[in-house]
């Protein structure tokens, strides 16, 4: 069989993680292209190399999945559940110091057990993604506490591990490993290939995701502020607004030669609904993994009604690492974690759209493109095995035709240097997205004829 990376990277499927990179050593490189995320160059590759690089691709056949990773790497745990994977603990908490919590996109925690594990000796560095020096963002090493402080918060941008990987490789140190689910899952490959890399990247933190973003989400949301995709400097995703729900946040972007931020609440512009999906990377289309099932630990958003409505933000954080666990149960007991333990089902809901997009929607995307006659990546997921109504199963695909439409149609409007000229032609794809979205029709007859019945109502 020859090496399915090649089908990854040709039907558009690469995550751009960089793990081709790092188990060839080079001989495959990463390459941001025209859409705006990083893609492996594969042109020149040598059929021993790409057997190599399909080993680690997180949408390769010959790579391990979720279930078989964590069989070899995750110790034994008390629960397992077929949404979130193996566990030790479940919480819902946040680090209980309100001025740390501010420069935090959520409750702080990703951050805070980064830096414990540097305080206490068990890392020498935490491999993670921060401000970049040529790109807005990327992957960097962090070797103290305040470099720690000064790369966090959310990036919702396209990256790359492959060149922090290869700068830490052989120096003899130790290190965390900071990455969204199919980041984790590529980075444990690559360690299950790499005997000596494994024996330097000793912790996995996961980041539930609901999908990454090229960079052209960042130029699309900073033009909408005024501010061009080529005079962007610097912006930040979630900058949080007191008093708001905890998913109100804004968005700011910097101008290149100033010092100034322009601020608008995300929920007013365009593609700041993540149910849109524009500019999702297509590798997304084909996950199934929310809670980084490979992972020592992982924390997302506590999308919870109790927790939503605290402005500052709070995290989930589940374990599956006995020493990460007690590093939590420490925290708390000196006051500096808030944690409630939380129930499985609650932490599976807190990401409802989530499992719909990667579970229900998977399988219609699947069944989709076998019908299609294209290739598929193997998946847990069976296609077709969820039983979807018609208007569903419009949603599903009318959010995809945003996403593959959303690329080409802003590289478009880049080239013509017009705003306008983007809004336009996606905006009828979000509106038959936002309808379909919407009440059905006999859900608004019934609503109507509610009304009406009701007593006073004119008729």
């Amino acid at each position: 069989m020859k090496p399915t990376i090649r089908k990854v990277v040709d039907n558009d499927m690469c995550v751009g993680c960089g793990a081709c990179a790092v188990a060839t050593r080079g001989a495959i490189e990463m390459r941001r292209g025209r859409h705006g995320f990083y893609v492996a160059e594969l042109a020149h590759a040598a059929d021993d190399v790409l057997a190599a690089a399909s080993r680690v691709c997180p949408f390769a056949h010959e790579a391990a999945d979720e279930d078989a990773i964590a069989a070899r790497v995750i110790e034994d745990m008390p629960f397992s559940d077929p949404r979130l994977g193996k566990y030790l603990s479940i919480h819902a908490g946040r680090v209980a110091a309100d001025a740390y919590l501010n420069d935090s996109s959520s409750g702080g925690m990703t951050s805070w057990l980064a830096g414990r594990l540097l305080e206490e000796g068990l890392v020498d560095g935490v491999i993670h993604v921060g401000r970049g020096d040529d790109e807005l963002f990327s992957y960097s090493v962090s070797r103290s506490l305040d470099e720690i402080r000064t790369r966090r918060k959310s990036a919702y941008y396209s990256t790359s591990f492959a060149a922090a990987v290869e700068a830490i490789r052989g120096d003899g140190l130790r290190y965390a490993f900071i990455g969204v689910p199919c980041f984790v899952r590529a980075a444990r490959l690559a360690c299950l290939e790499d005997p000596a890399l494994a024996r330097q990247l000793r912790y996995f933190i996961g980041l539930v995701c609901g999908h990454l973003k090229s960079a052209a989400f960042a130029e699309f949301l900073a033009w909408q502020c005024g501010v061009a995709p080529d005079e962007v400097k610097a912006v930040d995703f979630r900058v949080k607004a007191p008093g708001r729900d905890a998913g109100r946040y804004d968005f700011a972007v910097q101008r290149k030669g100033a010092s100034d931020w322009i601020t608008r609440p995300t929920f007013t512009l365009q593609g700041g609904n993540w149910g849109h999906g524009m500019f999702q990377l297509n590798a997304c289309n084909y996950c199934d993994d929310i809670f980084a099932e490979t992972a020592d630990v992982v924390f997302g958003d506590a999308w919870l009604p109790e927790y939503r409505a605290d402005w500052r933000g709070t995290n989930i954080a589940l374990t599956r690492n006995a020493t990460i666990a007690r590093l939590l149960a420490e925290g708390r007991q000196r006051g500096e974690l808030v944690l409630d333990a939380l129930a499985p089902e609650r932490a599976a809901e807190s990401q409802g759209g989530n499992f719909r997009h990667r579970r229900e929607g998977l399988a219609v995307r699947l069944a989709d493109d076998r019908r299609a006659g294209r290739w598929v990546p193997l998946k847990r997921v069976a296609p077709g095995s969820v039983p979807l109504g018609r208007r569903r199963k419009a949603l599903v695909r009318q959010r995809r035709a945003i996403s593959e439409a959303s690329h080409r149609l802003f590289a478009e409007a880049r080239a013509a240097a017009s705003l306008e000229q983007f809004v336009a032609a996606v905006q009828p794809l979000v509106a038959r997205y936002d309808r379909l979205n919407g009440p059905g029709l006999l859900a608004r007859l019934r609503a109507r004829l509610r009304r009406l019945l009701r007593p006073g109502a004119k008729h």
